[in-house]
């Protein structure tokens, strides 16, 4: 992961913007590291940056990082749920929703020749981790 993000922000150029895209719960630790994350970026890449939680976040901001121009950067992470619950009197669960909006919202991204990663937190995995990986990456220091 760590060759991912150092490769990914590499990319950023003065213009350019972050959004973090999280297909998470939003919870005070998600919310802290995504700050973490998105300071840590802005400091070092010198750009602005965006948090969205999704699928919430597809029908305002998502709508700029596809339909807008070509400054994006966009990191999308997705996880494993944790606990997930069936939707009535439908074949699939929420969870399951939320897995295909994701899955779509990033093949929209890469048909627009958008510059994205995707992040895939596995049971077990943190955010957390993921920030640590920036720090390690030097995306957080000094470029």
């Amino acid at each position: 992961m760590r060759e991912a993000l150092r490769a990914f922000f590499a990319l950023a150029q003065p213009s350019d913007y972050l959004a973090l895209m999280a297909y998470l719960p939003n919870t005070p630790s998600h919310r802290a590291a995504l700050k973490a994350m998105r300071v840590a970026a802005r400091d070092a890449l010198g750009i602005a940056t965006t948090v969205g939680f999704g699928p919430r976040f597809l029908h305002s901001t998502g709508q700029l990082h596809k339909g807008g121009p070509n400054n994006v950067l966009a990191l999308q992470i997705t996880a494993d749920p944790t606990r997930d619950v069936p939707i009535p009197d439908a074949a699939y669960t929420f969870g399951d929703l939320i897995r295909a909006q994701a899955a779509g919202d990033w093949q929209a991204l890469r048909a627009r020749g958008r510059r994205a990663l995707r992040v895939h937190l596995k049971r077990g995995a943190t955010l957390r981790m993921v920030v640590e990986e920036m720090q390690r990456a030097k995306v957080g220091g000094k470029r």
